[in-house]
């Protein structure tokens, strides 16, 4: 499994902090969550132990084989703001979010997302999918032979126990169910660490580099969001 690091411009927008979650409000999020949160993605009061993930401080993502982990790094800040896994020619962008105790952010997300698409002169869809309502769009893209095409991306979004995740398919997963499974069977395995600090919602959780990480020759993995590559690629032995 190979870790690269990229450049990424995006600063996130914050509002009024969230107040802290008990343990018997995780433990109702978790009871009364919709089907998709019984199945993960998973908060890190549901498991018992971190081993075996690989620890990307507020994401913990399952190994696999053929894996490669990018991290994006915010120009602007130097900060982790985004870890984008590539697998099987497809990719998931994945961000984790701070969000209230009461409040669900996926339906306005959406809304947002929508908006910004439309004003790229792309196109969106929701649809059903294994995550419950997921937003497909259609950005406007120059093919290699000079003509005007489409880049298409699945966004996937999990409010959970104070944290709100989200999830970008790109290449053949955003378009075809059976290749996007290996990577929705990661996203559902995604442990989310949200920390007991208040912070803003909406804010990001903090990414990092895992400590046991050694820089190798940076891989040549396709994503749709494609950031510019930083000058060297980490990965894990």
């Amino acid at each position: 499994m190979v870790f690269g690091l990229g450049r990424k411009a995006k600063k996130e927008q914050a509002a009024e902090p969230d107040e802290p979650l008990t343990a018997a409000d995780a433990a109702e999020a978790v009871t009364d969550g919709i089907g998709r949160r019984t199945g993960g993605p998973f908060d890190e009061s549901e498991i018992s132990s971190r081993d075996g993930y690989v620890d990307l401080g507020a994401l913990l993502i399952t190994p696999s084989e053929g894996l490669q982990l990018r991290l994006e790094v915010e120009e602007a800040t130097q900060r982790v703001v985004a870890v984008t896994l590539d697998l099987n020619g497809s990719s998931l962008q994945l961000q984790a979010f701070a969000a209230p105790k009461t409040e669900e952010l996926w339906d306005e997300i959406r809304g947002q997302i929508g908006q910004s698409v439309g004003a790229q002169g792309g196109q969106v869809e929701e649809i059903e999918g294994t995550f419950g309502t997921e937003l497909v769009a259609k950005l406007p893209a120059g093919l290699p032979d000079g003509s005007q095409g489409y880049r298409v991306a699945r966004f996937i979004g999990v409010d959970g126990p104070r944290w709100f995740l989200r999830g970008v398919l790109g290449g053949a997963a955003a378009l075809e169910r059976q290749a996007a499974e290996p990577l929705e069977a990661l996203f559902r395995q995604v442990v989310v660490i949200r920390g007991d600090s208040p912070m803003p919602p909406r804010d990001l959780l903090q990414l990092r580099l895992p400590k046991d990480a050694t820089t190798t020759p940076p891989p040549a993995a396709p994503n749709l969001q494609e950031p510019e590559r930083g000058p060297e690629t980490t990965a894990i032995g």
